[in-house]
């Protein structure tokens, strides 16, 4: 029987100080039980001695000094895991709010996880199609790789999530596939979208949501990447699926850790972040991959809005630091209409040559994606030329590379978010686009693959 402490010194915000305690642990989940019998939770953040500051994951408010108690479970978080999960809508402390039953358990999981050992990962190198494009053909993803999309504010990054979680899979194998998405700070009509536009399309079967509303405590916010991550190592260590993650908005989870770790009176770091927010996010990203001696994968997309539009603003920073490259959305693209807004140039997945290529996607893929890239930009710069000095300064080649450049936003990066291409429409559509330039300007190209599909 957990001991009772009614020795509550003080609470500020979201922190908590119980004094007097015995044989109490780090992270170790409490129960707080008020005056009337309503019960709250909490886990312990520090322990000085017999002192332990607590964290609450609900509201403060109601918290009387004298006439609350404290127990603590010896044990820490935990998410009772099953795959009755999939198609279910969870808080962010893993509850169901979809009306239905609770679920039954098949065992409880540490929702902190355990690292996973650098010897024991196999490397990511199959394909993952998304459906989209400028991700598919330039900036590929590859099973058990951790790819953000660097967003702001104003951008439709959650309606490029929900498509890419309704339209992903593993081509080429019938293991099962499923998708754990993460909600974190959302007001309450993104959460309503994203769960609407996966019941509509019935990819809810395949997937677990957890959602977090932006007037949820701050402290639930930073369980929920956990609570999702962990439903995820079940579903792929343990049931051998394939599992994406979708976890947005990261810049969310960071300011509320900057919250609490405000309320604890740490000395901030950069931009008043706690100076550990690097290992912080690491703990959450480097959960993805894959496991030698296991069939199943966790691959990630964080989704995280840039302040101020800023690339080295500490959460992209350090988030690119972490990852494998990053998907960004541009403001300008977005202005012009091109949906979903993704600006190929400056992204980048540093695993695509591993997902590409002969029994993978098609043997012409890496080619065609260099080509592009190389084409694209060139017709950038004959376009910003044009600007300066008007179109009679451009030379007939130059003309050609700024129609192929607006060509290749309007219909190879434009393609609405209920367009579902498969990696050879997106080959064929790129060597279409390719065809508006000579021959001989494609010089990253191999004959072979030239003479089978320039102008076909």
């Amino acid at each position: 029987m957990p001991k009772e402490y009614r020795t509550i010194e003080e609470v500020a915000g979201p922190l908590m100080l119980v004094r007097d305690v015995e044989d109490v642990a780090y992270n170790e989940l409490g129960e707080i039980e008020l005056a009337n019998g309503e019960k709250r939770r909490c886990k312990v953040l520090e322990i000085d001695g017999s002192n332990a500051m607590v964290q609450l994951f609900e509201t403060s408010t109601g918290i009387n000094l004298s006439n609350s108690k404290v127990r603590f479970l010896g044990r820490s978080m935990e998410l009772g895991v099953s795959e009755d999960m999939l198609s279910r809508v969870f808080d962010g402390l893993g509850r169901p709010i979809d009306n239905g039953p609770e679920i039954l358990p098949d065992k409880r999981m540490d929702i902190n996880g355990l690292p996973m050992n650098p010897a024991a990962r196999n490397y990511p190198q199959e394909f993952i199609q998304t459906g989209v494009s400028a991700i598919d053909g330039l900036n590929t993803l590859v099973r058990g790789q951790k790819l953000p999309i660097f967003s702001a504010s104003g951008l439709p990054h959650a309606n490029l999530a929900a498509q890419i979680a309704r339209q992903a899979k593993v081509r080429g194998t019938s293991e099962p596939f499923a998708v754990v998405f993460a909600a974190m700070g959302i007001t309450f009509e993104e959460a309503n979208f994203f769960i609407e536009s996966f019941r509509e399309t019935g990819a809810i079967d395949r997937t677990v949501l957890f959602i977090n509303l932006a007037n949820d405590p701050a402290v639930e916010r930073i369980a929920t990447p956990r609570m999702a991550l962990t439903a995820a190592e079940y579903l792929a260590f343990e049931k051998d699926m394939h599992v994406l993650v979708i976890l947005t908005d990261i810049t969310n989870y960071a300011d509320a850790l900057r919250e609490v770790s405000a309320a604890r009176k740490e000395v901030p770091g950069r931009r008043g972040y706690p100076g550990y927010m690097y290992t912080d996010l690491a703990s959450l990203y480097e959960r993805a991959g894959r496991q030698k001696g296991k069939s199943g994968s966790i691959t990630m997309i964080p989704i995280l809005t840039m302040p101020e539009d800023d690339k080295t603003h500490p959460i992209p920073d350090l988030t690119g630091y972490i990852t494998e490259g990053q998907i960004i959305l541009s403001r300008e693209l977005y202005r012009k209409g091109v949906t979903p807004p993704i600006d190929v140039l400056p992204s980048l997945s540093r695993l695509k040559d591993k997902g590409i290529g002969a029994g993978k996607t098609r043997a012409d893929h890496a080619n065609t994606m260099n080509q592009l890239f190389a084409a694209y930009a060139r017709g950038k710069e004959a376009k910003e030329l044009m600007v300066i000095l008007g179109e009679a300064a451009l030379t007939d080649i130059d003309k050609l590379y700024a129609q192929f450049a607006d060509a290749f936003e309007q219909e190879y990066v434009s393609q609405g978010y209920h367009t579902n291409r498969d990696i050879e429409e997106t080959l064929t559509l790129g060597w279409k686009l390719l065809s508006i330039l000579p021959r001989s300007e494609l010089k990253r190209i191999k004959d072979e693959y030239l003479d089978e599909y320039y102008g076909k």
